[in-house]
């Protein structure tokens, strides 16, 4: 696990976004995220619920997240042309342009992860809980996928494909990062909600959190 300054959620008060070095009002309510490390979905458990923050790890001290208080963009430099090839194809029609948050990291363009770091071992059964993609509304589709799994299955989520659950296990101190796929330029929603069950049998959540991605 990855160490790293614990800060409080933005959520928009005013006290909130003065603790956070000064930023203001008007900024937590409309943060536009688009270039560094930022762990879009990070898991958290409080003792009595589960929620989805979105972490910026790209500033010290590093700040989390409302979902609702970001928004998340694609920049243009992230058209990314569709290689030929069956591990590709659920990207679109080899050749056509897509926007692409890649898995590498790429200082010119946002770094999306995925983060149980806060989650605590032990708690969870298995230490695991569960992330699903409930809804995507926009102009294309969302697709997350892993390098390198293909010809197993390679998506963790994709909103085009009724036939995946769109549901990803996410263990308690892991750190992961993957291919943000959009279809087309635009405005996106897309929501994710996050349940588990506790060791002792007490299931928790769901939860969910809508997110806001401007593409191309």
């Amino acid at each position: 696990m990855r160490a790293f300054t614990r800060t409080l959620t933005v959520a928009g008060s005013i006290a909130a976004t003065i603790a956070v070095g000064g930023m203001t009002a008007a900024h937590a309510a409309g943060t536009t995220l688009s270039k560094g490390h930022v762990d879009v979905l990070d898991v958290e458990y409080d003792g009595v619920g589960l929620d989805l923050h979105v972490h910026d790890e790209s500033v010290t001290p590093d700040v989390e997240y409302a979902p609702a208080d970001v928004v998340l963009q694609a920049l243009p430099a992230s058209a990314y042309t569709v290689p030929s090839g069956t591990c590709y194809s659920h990207l679109g029609t080899a050749g056509t342009t897509v926007y692409r948050l890649p898995q590498v990291e790429n200082a010119n363009l946002l770094w999306p992860g995925l983060s149980g770091e806060h989650l605590s071992a032990g708690v969870f059964q298995s230490d695991k809980v569960q992330v699903k993609l409930t809804s995507v509304s926009g102009p294309g589709k969302l697709t997350v996928y892993k390098n390198g799994l293909c010809p197993k299955s390679n998506r963790y989520f994709d909103s085009g494909d009724a036939t995946l659950t769109n549901s990803k296990d996410v263990a308690a101190g892991e750190h992961d990062h993957a291919n943000w796929v959009f279809t087309k330029a635009g405005s996106y929603t897309a929501t994710f909600q996050v349940s588990g069950t506790l060791a002792n049998g007490t299931k928790v959540g769901p939860t969910s959190a809508t997110y806001t991605f401007q593409v191309g």
